[in-house]
């Protein structure tokens, strides 16, 4: 009984940290500005996902049961070479 109430204490302790926004700690500074780039992005834009993280879906998603098309490249697996067979002594 007393491991349980341990662990859930340590639970709830570990459950209730600040919560507050990013920012440096003193002393550090951002990232220099990437080549070609005049100012250093700030913050917020180093924060914000690049568009090829996200992408968008270029096709649409089947809706109902449909039968698929065959497959040409959906090829078994070729078999599992056979081993030698040895010579046996007569």
């Amino acid at each position: 009984m007393r491991k349980v109430s341990a662990l859930v204490l340590i639970g709830l302790l570990a459950a209730c940290g600040q919560r507050s926004g990013l920012g440096l700690k003193p002393g550090q500074q951002l990232p220099p500005a990437p080549y070609g780039r005049q100012q250093a992005p700030d913050a917020a834009e180093l924060l914000e996902p690049p568009t090829i993280a996200i992408p968008e879906r270029s096709v649409e998603l089947r809706t109902r049961s449909e039968e698929r098309d065959d497959d040409p490249f959906d090829l078994p697996p070729p078999e599992a070479p056979q081993p030698e067979e040895t010579a046996q002594p007569q």
